[in-house]
């Protein structure tokens, strides 16, 4: 894949009072690529919820080209990758960001799967920044992860 065209990923999760924070991190960094000398840099941000119970919010901006290959490597994982691709239109805002809702329990297992419990924003290069330009960015990156298995 010579040329990503995603800006950036940010990904992001919640872990509640109920939850093992470690677990949940490890969800995470299974989208998430392997440093060389230390992990990659998780930040974590403590908000409450509505009865006071605390919840941790775990994210990552992954920025460098081949961080994001790795990503999207993972994306390719996808059972339901071909309805992925056919759901772009719905899947990508005005802004030209890519939404998805990735299985946070599955990812604890190593599996990839659309679900709840984290969510994908990818920025989707588009020039001019339109919506359309944007969906056949991302339709092509994927297509071509799909074809490279």
């Amino acid at each position: 894949m010579p040329q990503i065209p995603l800006h950036y990923v940010d990904l992001r999760t919640f872990c509640y009072a109920t939850e093992d924070e470690k677990r949940v991190e490890e969800a995470l960094r299974t989208f998430l690529p392997d440093g060389d000398d230390e992990p990659f840099e998780i930040e974590r941000a403590e908000s409450e919820g509505h009865y006071g119970d605390r919840i941790l919010v775990l994210s990552a901006r992954v920025e460098n080209a081949d961080d994001v290959r790795h990503v999207l490597s993972r994306l390719a994982d996808l059972e339901s990758f071909d309805d992925l691709i056919d759901e772009l239109d719905e899947r990508v805002t005005e802004n030209t960001e890519l939404f998805l809702r990735l299985d946070k329990q599955a990812a604890f297992a190593g599996d990839v799967r659309l679900g709840d419990g984290i969510t994908f924003r990818g920025k989707v290069e588009a020039y001019p920044a339109k919506k359309e330009r944007a969906v056949e960015n991302a339709e092509e990156v994927l297509e071509r992860l799909r074809d490279r298995d």
